[in-house]
């Protein structure tokens, strides 16, 4: 069968461009290789309770930010719960940092804990730049510029605010501390350190400004917590996709791209599909090899990230006896020493909510932990009991979970990622930002420049679902600019 675009991937930011497009009126296929959509923005079913398969918090719905822009263009309805406290921290030294959604309620917390010198001075700094990063990157949708048109577009909708960011690219984070003088303040460095990790995917002297910033703030947006779990996020985008006449095709594992002269062909573990346009919603380590057209390859090989420049995950899924009610859903524990067997340095668990008996039945929460893995492919897991007793330790020990109260346990290593969601080395994450690769020298939407498109989290810099979203924004974007 053929259609009018192909995209490899349900992901959000495959969902997402193919939502815009379908909107359009193209005749859109989105090709899956999983049971469920939503890639690694979505839940998973077990024994009667609902994990989350990668990520767990839920931003983006603010003005000028892309889920805001997704529902208002579709009016797509999504069920929601405001968190009035986004997260807290668990400090190596035993204090307790809130991170509140208030900016100044955010600022009072961490002069308390941080001190008073130049906090306020730093998060007014910080969270400017990244609501000017959000405006931004909703009105430049055709940034990374590769052709003309993108250049003139671009210039047509630059204002003042735009332009003052510019030198943030060339900034670490590393070099606004020293400029406010918080570099010295060692548990601050950690801090940030760890939160950049969760974001940005990598630490203060990689990490420019302008994503450090907007990686840092997020919290001082609205947060929120969908009931039954993502999956409750992604059915609706496709149910709306689906009642626009789009295929959404399950365990169809993508196995070769063909380009022909006047379009695609997808070679599946199940079928063929022709094209005339083409969107890979999936790692550029696996696009690279879905494509034999050697041109293709040389334009990705410059792009391409190896397992030593990425981050895998060992994760682990819990069943709780209920105890007390947990006004805070998202937790970050900051350790006094490495985890043994991966040297990961912080721990995050989300748990469900306790009124959500969509995840979890009557008496029971599910946790969802993950602690990162540098370089995935060069670390084995030995001992993954081991290793899940640390973690459950870490987490008694700051009061988080009560090994008496653990009903089930599932964990899965970087191999575990890449047997269930084939993504190469297991990375997760997205790609992590490096201080050389500026934003404009990001692999832009385009492909091959006749009908092949990019998106997903290591396309368009990670920042969680909204960065997603928005890579799959830029996709739909480009493709309807080039060729309607």
């Amino acid at each position: 069968m053929r259609y009018d675009v192909a995209i490899i991937g349900s992901g959000f930011g495959s969902l997402t461009a193919a939502a815009l497009l379908a909107k359009y009126g193209l005749r859109v296929c989105v090709l899956e290789q999983a049971k469920y959509p939503g890639g690694c923005a979505t839940s998973y079913r077990r024994k009667g309770h609902w994990f989350e398969t990668g990520a767990t918090t839920l931003v983006g719905l603010d003005e000028h930010m892309p889920l805001r822009y997704l529902l208002d263009q579709t009016g797509i309805k999504v069920p929601l719960q405001v968190l009035e406290t986004p997260m807290q921290v668990h400090l190596p030294d035993g204090q307790l940092l809130t991170r509140y959604g208030n900016l100044e309620l955010w600022i009072a917390e961490a002069e308390r804990v941080f001190g008073k010198y130049k906090q306020r001075e730093f998060w007014e700094h910080c969270y400017g730049i990244s609501r000017e990063v959000w405006r931004t990157s909703l009105r430049q949708r055709s940034f990374p510029f590769s052709n003309t048109k993108d250049l003139l577009l671009s210039g047509m909708r630059v204002t003042p605010g735009q332009i003052r960011l510019l030198p943030g690219a060339f900034r670490t984070m590393e070099q606004v501390l020293q400029k406010y003088g918080l570099h010295q303040n060692g548990l601050f460095t950690r801090f940030v350190n760890e939160q950049l990790l969760i974001t940005a995917q990598n630490y203060l002297p990689e990490v420019n400004e302008l994503f450090g910033a907007t990686a840092l703030c997020y919290t001082l947006y609205s947060n929120y917590y969908v009931p039954g779990g993502l999956i409750n996020l992604v059915k609706p985008v496709e149910q709306f996709i689906l009642a626009k006449g789009a295929t959404l095709s399950y365990g169809h594992e993508v196995q070769e791209v063909i380009t022909l002269p006047e379009g695609y062909r997808l070679k599946t573990s199940r079928e063929e599909v022709e094209c005339r346009f083409v969107i890979s919603g999936i790692p550029l380590n696996n696009t690279a090899q879905l494509f034999q057209e050697e041109k293709i390859k040389r334009s990705l090989t410059p792009y391409l990230l190896e397992s030593d420049k990425l981050n895998g995950a060992f994760t682990m899924a819990l069943v709780l006896q209920a105890g007390e009610a947990r006004e805070v859903l998202h937790h970050q524990v900051l350790l006094p020493q490495p985890l043994p067997q991966t040297g990961s340095k912080s721990i995050f668990i989300s748990f469900s909510h306790p009124s959500d008996r969509l995840r979890a039945p009557d008496g029971t929460v599910v946790a969802s932990i993950s602690t990162h893995l540098h370089h995935p492919q060069a670390h084995l897991i030995e001992d993954k009991a081991a290793l899940e007793q640390a973690i459950v330790q870490e987490l008694e020990r700051r009061g988080l979970v009560r090994p008496e109260s653990i009903l089930s346990v599932q964990s899965a290593t970087p191999g575990g990622w890449i047997f269930w969601t084939k993504r190469a080395f297991g990375a997760v994450g997205g790609y992590p930002q490096y201080r050389h690769i500026k934003p404009w020298q990001m692999k832009d939407a385009r492909l091959d420049h006749r009908g092949a498109y990019l998106c997903g989290d290591t396309v368009y810099p990670g920042q969680g679902i909204p960065g997603v979203c928005l890579s799959g924004i830029i996709a739909a974007n480009k493709l309807l600019q080039d060729h309607f």
